[in-house]
C-alpha cells in the first residue's frame, strides 16, 4: 500500500487480487446481498485509491481496509434496507434428487438458512463482530484495531454476540 500511496497505482491491482474475496465475504455477511456486496467491494477500493494519502503504514493494510469497508457499509446502510435471500425448503427439495444424501443436503441448507436469519436478527454491531471474528477469522487484536476498542472489549462483544446468535437461532429453529 505504501507503493500505491507513493504513486505506483499498478500495485492497487495486486491488493485487489489479494483481498477482494475476503472483503466480499465481509460485505456479503453484512448486507446479505451478492450484487450489492460486489458493488461495495468496488466502492471500497475506489475509496482506498481516493484516500491513499491517509494510510500511514504504521499498521496493517488489512486493518485500514476494514475501516474503509465499515464506512462504506455504514454509508450504504442508511439508504439500503438489509434483506436476506434464501430459497424455500420446497424449492430446494424440487432441485435435489431423492435419497439419504439429498435429505442431508436439504437439512444443511435449512440449517444455513436458519443461521442467516438468526444473523439478520442481530444488531449490526453484533453481526459485524461475529463476521470479523468467525467468518473472516481475524485475531482479537486485529479486530480491536479495526473497531478502535480494547482487546478485552472485543472478547466481551464476541461472547455476547455468540450468545445472542445462539438464542436467536434456537428461537427460529423451534
Amino acid at each position: 500500500m505504501m507503493k500505491v500511496k507513493n504513486g505506483d497505482l499498478d500495485r492497487l491491482g495486486l491488493l485487489f487480487e489479494r483481498y477482494n474475496r475476503q472483503l466480499f465475504g465481509f460485505l456479503f455477511h453484512m448486507t446479505g446481498q451478492r450484487e450489492l456486496s460486489e458493488d461495495l467491494v468496488q466502492n471500497v477500493f475506489y475509496r482506498i485509491l481516493k484516500y491513499k494519502h491517509t494510510f500511514r503504514g504504521d499498521g496493517e493494510f488489512k486493518t485500514w481496509m476494514y475501516h474503509m469497508a465499515r464506512n462504506v457499509v455504514n454509508d450504504n446502510g442508511r439508504s439500503i434496507k438489509r434483506t436476506i435471500r434464501h430459497q424455500e425448503l420446497t424449492e430446494m427439495s424440487e432441485n435435489i434428487g431423492g435419497g439419504f444424501a439429498a435429505d442431508e443436503t436439504v437439512q444443511k441448507k435449512q440449517e444455513l438458512a436458519t443461521l442467516r436469519n438468526a444473523m439478520a436478527n442481530l444488531s449490526e454491531e453484533s453481526r459485524e463482530i461475529l463476521v470479523l471474528s468467525k467468518f473472516q477469522e481475524l485475531k482479537y487484536n486485529e479486530i480491536a484495531q479495526i473497531l478502535d476498542i480494547t482487546e478485552g472489549a472485543v472478547k466481551v462483544r464476541v461472547h455476547r454476540a455468540v450468545s445472542q446468535l445462539k438464542t436467536s437461532y434456537l428461537q427460529i429453529a423451534n
